[in-house]
């Protein structure tokens, strides 16, 4: 079964519930897993799955994100195969922002629509997953949908917290329920019992059927859902539900939505752990990312127990547990992480740079000598002075922003070229 396929990854707006990671960047921007960017899963997704016409649309902060796309994601010259970027423009039709997903769509659809294009594939820059979406697309020809909607199943708790689909014996869609809709009695949701048949290990519980934010239109569907009123797929969806074939695809693996500060921190330690719930060394279907031609990474006399450290990092006389440690880290003597992810830098300094930075009292980039640290997101470029204590032995944390650092959902987050001097605590 031969499809002409295309996807467009949506590259988020202002990404308020990920401040202050957002920032300087956009949400799809944000630097993930130790080497990685957020945008860089779906479109390793498509590519995985034999999808190579990707088109990103971007609005906010988006620099870092185009950067990265242009010097990552180069085909040939020879093939139709191509990544490319479209930022939020104003034309003589409209001079507004993105509104919401959809119509971030809608106001690109000069640009993407295609013929000879069968499908459209619909992606979220901020979810995680592994997935052929070729066994998607199939089961979207197969059942004749004008919309296919992957779901996953989730129990009553988690729920709460996403957005719901409600299917018939045959997985076609009758209702919908937005995350933001507060309703008392969920339970009317819950997976027909034929359905929970085919799902594995749902020990007899409610089951709710979440929407992973992966769309497949068919191409003449997708046009007439734009024609649908409302910003986000989310809104247009009861449009089509009412007027098109609407189609559940069942999916068990592994999804997560890394919506919030805490979701994004527990994502990147479940890594840490013996067997983590993604697999970053599938090498069938590995995750794609800039090659920067760093050195290996150097631990001198350190005890590192159940972390990452990614390339060109040197560690010396240093305890990391439970950590990821991002590119170019410099981590000095003495220095304890617990729970903590550090993003590392983008650059290293030139020792004229080092010297410079002493001369004005400024740390270099990485941890100083004696700092111990513990629960916390540090972003990248930070410059962090000896003997500090960040997050140390402190449960309760009030929310709000300070003069050099955030704390969101119980975590400590040192934003973005930040400078703690030495001996602070935190």
């Amino acid at each position: 079964m031969s499809q002409e396929v295309m996807a467009i990854v949506l590259g988020a707006g202002r990404g308020t519930h990920l401040y202050p990671l957002t920032k300087e960047r956009s949400k799809p921007a944000i630097p993930y897993g130790g080497k990685y960017l957020l945008v860089d899963i779906p479109l390793s997704n498509c590519i995985n799955s034999r999808i190579t016409k990707m088109y990103v649309l971007t609005q906010f902060n988006s620099a870092s994100l185009n950067n990265h796309i242009s010097r990552t994601y180069i085909f040939d010259s020879f093939s139709a195969r191509y990544v490319g970027v479209l930022a939020a423009e104003q034309t003589y039709q409209s001079n507004a922002w993105y509104l919401g997903t959809a119509d971030a769509v809608r106001k690109n659809i000069e640009h993407v629509y295609d013929q000879d294009t069968d499908c459209y594939i619909i992606l979220c820059g901020d979810h995680l997953y592994r997935i052929n979406f070729q066994n998607m697309l199939k089961d979207h020809a197969e059942s004749k949908a004008d919309l296919t909607i992957a779901v996953k199943p989730v129990s009553q708790q988690k729920a709460l917290s996403l957005d719901l689909v409600n299917v018939n014996n045959r997985l076609r869609i009758t209702a919908t329920k937005d995350r933001n809709q507060v309703i008392p009695d969920i339970s009317s949701m819950h997976a027909p019992k034929k359905i929970l048949k085919k799902i594995k290990d749902h020990d007899h519980e409610p089951v709710y059927l979440a929407s992973m934010g992966i769309y497949i239109f068919s191409s003449s569907a997708l046009l007439r859902a734009l024609e649908c009123e409302g910003e986000d797929f989310q809104d247009i969806i009861p449009c089509m539900i009412r007027q098109e074939k609407v189609k559940a695809y069942l999916f068990d693996g592994y999804w997560e939505d890394l919506g919030s500060i805490r979701a994004f921190y527990e994502s990147n330690m479940n890594f840490t752990r013996i067997k983590p719930a993604f697999n970053f060394y599938d090498e069938k279907m590995p995750i794609f990312t800039q090659k920067l031609n760093l050195p290996p990474t150097k631990i001198n006399y350190s005890v590192i127990d159940q972390s990452l450290i990614a390339d060109g990092s040197i560690i010396t006389a240093a305890e990391i547990k439970n950590s990821i440690i991002g590119m170019r880290s410099l981590i000095e003597p003495e220095v304890r992480i617990y729970g903590v992810y550090f993003m590392g830098a983008t650059s290293y300094e030139s020792i004229e740079e080092k010297q410079k930075n002493a001369e004005q009292g400024k740390p270099n980039f990485g941890v100083g000598r004696g700092t111990a640290i513990q629960g916390a997101i540090i972003d990248e470029n930070v410059r962090i002075g000896e003997n500090c204590r960040i997050g140390m032995g402190n449960t309760h944390r009030e929310e709000g922003d300070y003069e050099n650092y955030y704390v969101r959902e119980g975590l400590i987050i040192i934003p973005k070229n930040c400078v703690i001097p030495s001996h602070t605590v935190i």
